[in-house]
């Protein structure tokens, strides 16, 4: 489907939508481009893809606040030892929230992603 608004075509694309919720794993691949890659994703296409604006923004919050999680984290397990449990609530965060959120993009629905700071609104 494509909607025409102020000469710029909007098209439907849920197979891309699928694709940048999943490019967040590629952290556990190459240990950085789970926020580059959704964020130049999102940068490219977020004004001609219905939706993207809203899944790009969500990812990008999601990978900022997990990486402030680690940034709590790490010095608390030194201090606390309480950020180990941090730690582990964000390994668990990053592999099946950015799952979840490709299944729901895939179905049309909005993202929802825990335990979200909103940095970008």
């Amino acid at each position: 489907m494509e909607l025409v608004n102020n000469s710029i075509v909007l098209r439907e694309d849920r197979n891309l939508l699928v694709v940048t919720h999943l490019s967040q794993y590629l952290y556990f691949v190459t240990g950085f481009g789970g926020l580059i890659v959704p964020l130049v994703i999102w940068l490219t296409s977020k004004d001609s893809v219905i939706g993207m604006d809203e899944h790009g923004k969500s990812i990008i919050n999601f990978q900022l606040s997990l990486i402030l999680y680690l940034i709590i984290g790490i010095p608390g397990i030194l201090f606390f030892g309480l950020g180990i449990l941090v730690l582990i609530f964000s390994g668990i965060l990053s592999l099946i929230i950015p799952a979840v959120n490709a299944i729901k993009a895939s179905n049309g629905q909005s993202p929802s992603y825990f335990g979200t700071f909103r940095f970008i609104s």
